[in-house]
């Protein structure tokens, strides 16, 4: 799949300037179309008995958020700013991955941990499961390089994996070495997977490396970012919310707590 449609998801957090940044690194690499989309929680303004929308700050935020993305887009061919202009939760869920769908990739903040923040708190998570897209997350703290050199893919043998490796291979072109991990009980069988996912990597010009870590514990998602931070990894590729076939982490799990303690951007698909 070559990356030609992107969206980047925009609001009123300074957070929003790095992923933007990203986004636009990565449409210039693609020479892509990129899709700036406004959206954030509000509440209408209340005159009298009378409620009107949007709100003035709302408006505002929004001025100020167009005027970033026209800037920071100047030196792309083809760059469109959006505005949801929703501010309920439930609605501002259903559009973001709604648009979503529209796109080849989807790139957006990770959640801060603040409930009361401009986005609802399971913003990626639903439209991670629910677009049918690839989504890039971004961390909500350090400054990363969209021109990606190490990526790790977390690989268990499932669909989502798949689709995830698949919908990485655009962003790790001309890395310097993917490593493909796979935790499992039983090392033999899943080394072969792991062999056959680097001879498909080889295949797009990707050279990989296999790692298979046994496992008879908990705490595999902890396992996981300690290796990306031993690999120095500047990725992590993996599938969403499947049955993911690693021991001892129940569905959607694994998922939630990459979300939470993310330390390098992460592509998920599901």
């Amino acid at each position: 799949m070559e990356l030609k449609n992107l969206m980047v998801h925009l609001d009123q957090d300074a957070r929003t300037a790095v992923r933007l940044d990203m986004a636009v690194a990565i449409a210039k690499r693609h020479q892509a179309r990129l899709v700036g989309l406004f959206g954030q929680r509000a509440k209408p303004q209340q005159v009298g008995v009378v409620a009107t929308w949007p709100p003035e700050d709302y408006a505002q935020a929004a001025e100020a958020s167009q005027a970033a993305f026209r800037k920071a887009t100047s030196g792309l061919a083809d760059a469109e700013w959006q505005d949801l202009n929703r501010g309920g939760d439930a609605a501002l869920l259903a559009l973001v991955t709604a648009n979503a769908r529209h796109a080849d990739l989807m790139i957006l903040g990770q959640h801060d941990g603040n409930p009361h923040g401009h986005v609802p708190p399971e913003l990626a998570e639903e439209v991670i499961v629910n677009s049918g897209r690839p989504v890039l997350v971004v961390p909500f703290v350090g400054e990363y390089a969209s021109g990606f050199k190490r990526p790790l893919i977390a690989w268990n043998d499932s669909r989502e994996a798949a689709h995830a490796l698949n919908d990485a291979l655009p962003l790790i072109e001309g890395c310097q070495e993917a490593i493909v991990l796979s935790f499992d009980t039983r090392f033999d069988q899943a080394e072969a997977s792991c062999q056959a996912v680097a001879r498909h990597l080889a295949c797009h010009g990707v050279s990989a490396q296999a790692e298979v870590l046994v496992v008879e514990d908990v705490g595999i998602m902890d396992m996981l970012l300690n290796r990306v931070a031993d690999h120095g990894a500047d990725l992590l590729v993996m599938g969403a919310h499947g049955q993911i076939g690693f021991p001892f982490v129940s569905r959607g799990s694994g998922t939630r707590h990459i979300l939470r303690s993310m330390t390098v951007p992460v592509l998920m698909a599901n």
